[in-house]
């Protein structure tokens, strides 16, 4: 098996991982302007990620339609954002600095549906290395092996403080730091499982892999604007979020041309 497939479905839920283990040395609060810095830099990563990795490659890959090359990009897109507006009615709704915002008619215990929200996260991401994986083992151009680690090491950069985020309040909230933990690890098993399932879809529909590329955009996209930006713009001063958010999207648009 390539190198290349193994690190990119792995890599971003070693991220989680190591995010979760932050409950074994960190404090069970995260501080706040830490918190926000993680979460701006997060939201950089993941939409240089949409742009380099998946819509750019997406509407190389439809040059044959000549001026409109742009449209399975964006029905790819539109449905992206479709799909998560879907899971975001379905799953519990997560705030990464607040935890979650509890609904009077649920009956789920609060730890069980932290697990449940983090997936409205974790499964674009699965989805999006799933793809880009697809079109590299079909030889597509614009996308390598390169790409293809690019992309997953700059979801595992962002999967680390999402990792954190889910481990420290629930030890705040007084679990141990072992449970803890695994329910920090539990909440990344939905990106490998959805990277080979996507992984397997995309090969059967070879075709369809630039709407399949740019519904992992919207997907993400969707998560940053959704989730990542307001907690990134809370508090005093609130632009260091947007700092950190420079930094992450600088970072992951360095590695995508240097690697690719």
């Amino acid at each position: 098996m390539p190198s290349e497939l193994i690190c990119g479905l792995l890599l971003p839920f070693l991220g989680t991982v190591l995010g979760a283990a932050c409950v074994f040395f960190m404090k069970k609060i995260m501080d706040a302007r830490l918190r926000r810095s993680l979460t701006g830099f997060a939201a950089g990563v993941m939409t240089a990620a949409s742009v380099w990795s998946l819509l750019i490659p997406a509407m190389e890959r439809a040059q044959g339609l000549g001026a409109f090359a742009f449209l399975p990009a964006l029905a790819g897109l539109w449905l992206g954002f479709g799909f998560l507006l879907l899971l975001d009615r379905i799953i519990p709704h997560l705030h990464l600095g607040n935890g979650l915002t509890e609904g009077p008619e649920s009956r789920l215990k609060r730890s069980g549906k932290m697990v449940l929200a983090v997936t409205l996260h974790n499964l674009p991401e699965g989805m999006a290395v799933g793809v880009v994986l697809a079109g590299w083992l079909q030889g597509e151009a614009g996308i390598t092996g390169a790409t293809v680690l690019a992309l997953a090491l700059g979801i595992a950069l962002q999967n680390f403080p999402e990792g954190a985020v889910i481990s420290l309040p629930l030890r705040a909230e007084g679990m141990s730091k072992g449970k803890a933990f695994g329910m920090g690890v539990l909440s990344g098993i939905v990106e490998p499982i959805g990277g080979v399932l996507t992984l397997l879809a995309a090969g059967l529909i070879a075709p369809a892999l630039p709407v399949l590329l740019s519904f992992a955009a919207g997907a993400m996209l969707f998560v940053v604007v959704e989730e990542l930006v307001p907690e990134m713009a809370e508090g005093d001063p609130s632009n260091l979020g947007t700092v950190f958010f420079g930094i992450g999207f600088s970072l992951m648009m360095a590695l995508d041309v240097a690697l690719g």
